[in-house]
């Protein structure tokens, strides 16, 4: 697959290792030459480029690439960029960083942003899952918040201990993913009985969030 990765800093340097080392073929470009360290990313293409120009994503073959990345430290470069991508380049993905919690509301689909990462949102939600029974905590938003990534953790007292799934009714627009369990992640099979200290992972809407603890804890 083919990425383009826009900022080429120390975040956008670690995704092009990452994704290098999982077999794609990586651009990294950054309008500043200083950031230009090729010795650092050996394997991947480099371009001295301004992301929001459409001259410089002309050079960067943008409409060749399956994903974009928006890593820079500059919320309005990113935006501009994903919008760019998506508007002038079709490209089909487009992954967003978010730097500051504020602005956090503008990365959606009207910028062209499919998913947005927000460093301080995901200390938050892995906080809370560590410390967390009972609560459903949402670790990662899909398509701009229109699905979630949620987890949720059985207490001992939960009305869906020693229930199978199929004896339980979610709620539409969610579905249980997988099963997390002493260490060992179980595929959900509607015969399969769930287990005080069992970590379920959905992906739902922010609809179906609270009928999701509901179904399993009971109505309060």
């Amino acid at each position: 697959m083919r990425i383009a990765i826009a900022g080429a800093g120390n975040v956008g340097r670690a995704i092009a290792r990452e994704l290098l080392e999982n077999g794609h073929y990586v651009l990294l470009l950054d309008r500043d030459p200083k950031a230009i360290k090729m010795e650092s990313v050996p394997n991947a293409e480099w371009l001295i480029a301004d992301a929001c120009e459409i001259s410089s994503l002309d050079k960067a073959k943008l409409d060749a690439c399956q994903v974009l990345v928006a890593a820079t430290g500059d919320d309005k470069v990113n935006l501009v960029c994903s919008l760019l991508a998506k508007t002038e380049y079709g490209v089909p993905r487009v992954v967003a960083r978010v730097n500051h919690p504020k602005n956090e509301w503008l990365f959606d689909s009207s910028w062209g942003v499919d998913v947005a990462v927000s460093t301080p949102r995901i200390i938050s939600a892995l906080v809370e899952e560590a410390v967390g029974v009972g609560d459903v905590v949402r670790l990662f938003s899909l398509r701009s918040g229109e699905a979630n990534l949620v987890e949720i953790t059985l207490p001992d007292a939960a009305y869906a201990c020693f229930r199978t799934i199929e004896e339980i009714d979610f709620p539409e627009d969610s579905s249980l993913a997988a099963i997390v369990r002493d260490g060992h992640v179980l595929a959900p099979a509607p015969h399969t009985v769930l287990a005080a200290g069992d970590e379920l992972l959905f992906v739902a809407t922010p609809q179906a969030e609270v009928r999701i603890k509901e179904c399993l804890l009971g109505a309060s």
